[in-house]
This record gives structure tokens, sequence and C-alpha cells, in this order.
């Protein structure tokens, strides 16, 4: 069993291919094949060479195909951000910028806070309600009975304006 060896010899190593009909192939041609060094081993490595080469040059292709829609993404967004606020961004990071900000829109909100007077009742029920939260600061759950008739009030205050927006 262990008797013979796996690998072939040396002297079958050359392999001399003997026709058994004459030969269409020049006599020029086959010398060139018996006394070429190149054999299947080398082919494949040059052949996986190739590939490999065919192979990178794909990859880098799609590489700066990818790197190009890249940037045309990056640019047309800040293109897109730079056109939506402008100047504005850096106004909008400063501290001094938000709280004028901020002061603006609490100055429009206060001329459109109230269109028309709120009836008497629902001041004096609010009155009531603020006045027991600061006479009872300690114990806030004591002036239930005037937030209760503040509710009331606001429901019925409501009411009259369903009515009079559905009619």
């Amino acid at each position: 069993m262990g008797s013979s060896s796996s690998k072939p010899e040396a002297s079958q190593s050359s392999h001399v291919w003997k026709a058994s009909s004459p030969i269409g192939i020049s006599h020029d041609v086959v010398e060139s094949l018996q006394s070429s060094s190149e054999t299947d081993t080398t082919r494949a490595q040059t052949l996986e060479l190739a590939v490999q080469e065919r192979v990178a040059s794909e990859l880098k292709k799609l590489e700066e195909q990818g790197t190009a829609a890249l940037k045309a993404a990056q640019d047309k967004i800040a293109e897109l951000a730079d056109g939506g606020a402008g100047e504005d961004d850096d106004k909008q990071l400063s501290r001094p910028a938000v709280s004028k900000e901020v002061e603006a829109l609490r100055a429009r909100l206060q001329k459109r806070k109230q269109l028309r007077p709120l009836p008497d009742t629902v001041e004096q029920a609010r009155g009531n309600v603020v006045r027991c939260l600061i006479e009872n600061d300690r114990r806030p759950l004591d002036c239930w009975r005037e937030v209760e008739a503040f509710k009331e009030e606001v429901r019925r205050l409501e009411k009259e304006w369903v009515d009079k927006v559905v009619s």
C-alpha cells in the first residue's frame, strides 16, 4: 500500500506527443510549443493575474463612480441647506439671537392673544383659582372647588362658542 509514491517521477514530467496521423500544424509551431518553458501552472497563474487585474480595475471604476455620486449628493444637500436657510444659520446658533427671536415671537403673540375680552364670570373664576393657590401655596389640593368652578365656566364658554359656530 505504501510501496509506491503518489508523485510522478521526474522522467514522466516531460511529455512527448506522438501523432498517429500527419500533423496539420507547421513544424515551427510544434517546435516552439515543445521548447516553451510555460507549463499549465504558469498559464493558470498568468490567467489568474489577468483576472485579478481586471477585477481590480473594475472595482476602482466602481469606487470612482460611488465617490462621484456621493460628492454630487453632498453638493446637492449643501445647496439645499444654503438655499433654504441662507445666513440665518449663523444667527440661530448664538444665544442672544435666539433670545431676541423668542422675544419677537412673544411680542407678536401678545398682540394676537385676545381677540375679544373674556366674560366677567370666567375672569372671576380664574381670579378665585389664583387667589386660592396663593393663599394655599403649601396645599394646592385645597383649591379643588375653585378649579372645578373655573373648568365649568370654561366649558360653558366653549359650548357657547361651538353653538355660535355651528348655527
